[in-house]
């Protein structure tokens, strides 16, 4: 029997790890620094998933300045306090030891800084799963969802694995988007920080671990 896919890109914050907790502490930490007023719980977890640097400036009206400024502080306290407070999904690990286990490739594709997202699947003990590990670049020159869907991509075609069908697993609306972008699907993940609207444009939804397995391999756990 083939198998549906032949690569798959994962999105991190909200489809393999809850990192909402570490993400939002450090960005209210950031902002009352800033002595700017702290949004609502609500409105700090339209934060994650999409780059912070571009999210201080859409989300909270910041300058170029201003927004670099606020990366600067988050970063530091995000690597002191935060990017430990994250714990993995049920079933997620199994997913990615069954791809892993496949002749499927698997590359991360986040908009969380690459040296952020190796030490958060370190940590979770997840990261020999991975083929390929795509995240922003430190400097956020590479951090938009397309830009790194591209990298990883790049990255996968490199070690000589088959990118012919390819298909995108995240949460948000910004996955879908930088998907689409080099012509990938998207399934998408109903246990993170997406709203039900950010559905459209994808090809499949799971609520389990179980029915993403079976998506993504024909099989389940």
């Amino acid at each position: 029997m083939s198998l549906p896919y032949t690569c798959v890109l994962f999105d991190l914050d909200g489809t393999i790890v809850d990192s909402a907790p570490g993400i939002t502490a450090t960005l209210a930490y950031t902002f009352e620094t800033l002595k700017r007023p702290i949004p609502s719980p609500s409105q700090l977890l339209e934060y994650v998933g999409p780059p912070i640097l571009e999210s201080f400036e859409h989300l909270a009206g910041m300058t170029d300045v201003e927004a670099h400024q606020a990366l600067a502080i988050y970063r530091e306290r995000y690597l002191q306090h935060g990017v430990g407070n994250v714990s993995i999904y049920p079933g997620l690990a199994g997913v990615l030891k069954a791809i892993h286990e496949s002749p499927v490739a698997l590359s991360l594709a986040t908009s969380k800084p690459e040296s952020l997202a190796r030490i958060a699947l370190t940590s979770l003990g997840v990261i020999q799963y991975l083929d390929v590990l795509t995240g922003a670049s430190e400097d956020e020159v590479r951090s938009a969802k397309a830009d790194v869907v591209e990298e990883a991509l790049i990255r996968l075609r490199a070690l000589g694995a088959d990118t012919s069908r390819p298909v995108m697993v995240g949460d948000r609306f910004y996955d879908v988007e930088g998907a689409a972008a080099h012509g990938v699907p998207t399934i998408f993940v109903e246990w993170g920080y997406g709203s039900a609207a950010e559905k459209v444009g994808t090809i499949a939804s799971a609520s389990s671990a179980a029915q993403l397995q079976e998506l993504l391999l024909g099989h389940r756990i």
